[in-house]
């Protein structure tokens, strides 16, 4: 990642003989490679840009090839923490579009644990697994082009996570193949759908069946005029959350 000034940064994928234009200038990738982070390197104009490591939700959200809606990060960082994701879980995940989310499992579930995720479009697992080969991720990511519908093939799981138009056609095979004490997860944009999903999820012996909604706000602060920024990351969609007991 180039760094500009306070806030403006680019992200690009260096290789020889290429060339990067930014607002600051032309670049040759030659004069980034064997640099080290921290170094700053000067564009055809003059101006200088450090070069530092970008984390893995730059390169997830930045860098991705997109062909589909993502989860938020907001949205996502609150899914992972309730379903315990961590080292060694096994999670099951529909659909997998462009592998955002995905790739988010992956990290955490590393380096003994695996994402099984069920896809039924051959153009978004294309573009899915070339994603996570970019990130170093796709040793840990089954991935299926399978209608999650039709059945879960993995048993004892920690997590099923569906971020589809219809889970309710899941629920009952989300409850065979979780084990004890698993977390199931529906994301939803509108509450018609989350009415659905909690009536079959109770429906098929689910507890602790929870929706919530998460709203970020990033505040402008300068003394004497610190105040909440007037745009803000409102609705995105309606997280449910269950357990098996």
């Amino acid at each position: 990642m180039l760094l500009s000034g306070a806030k403006r940064s680019y992200l690009v994928k260096v290789s020889k003989g290429k060339r990067f234009s930014f607002n600051e200038g032309i670049i040759d990738s030659e004069e980034i490679i064997g640099r080290q982070y921290g170094e700053e390197v000067t564009t055809h104009l003059g101006v200088h840009l450090r070069l530092v490591h970008p984390t893995l939700l730059d390169i997830v959200y930045r860098g991705f090839t997109r062909r589909t809606q993502v989860i938020y990060p907001k949205d996502a960082a609150l899914i992972i923490l309730r379903c315990g994701v961590g080292p060694g879980s096994r999670v099951v995940e529909a659909g997998t579009g462009s592998g955002c989310l995905t790739a988010l499992l992956a990290h955490f579930v590393r380096p003994t644990g695996t994402v099984y995720t069920y896809e039924v479009r051959r153009e978004f697992i294309d573009i899915a697994r070339e994603n996570l080969a970019a990130v170093g991720l796709l040793d840990y990511v089954v991935i299926k082009e399978k209608d999650v519908r039709e059945g879960i093939e993995e048993k004892e799981v920690d997590a099923v996570i569906l971020d589809m138009a219809d889970p309710w056609h899941v629920i009952e095979h989300a409850h065979r193949a979780l084990r004890c004490g698993g977390t199931l997860t529906c994301f939803l944009p509108t509450i018609n759908q989350v009415e659905r999903v909690v009536d079959e999820a109770i429906a098929k012996g689910f507890i602790m069946v929870e929706t919530v909604e998460l709203l970020l706000r990033n505040f402008k602060v300068k003394r004497g005029e610190t105040r909440p920024e007037v745009r803000m990351i409102g609705h995105t969609g309606y997280i449910v959350f269950a357990r098996k007991p």
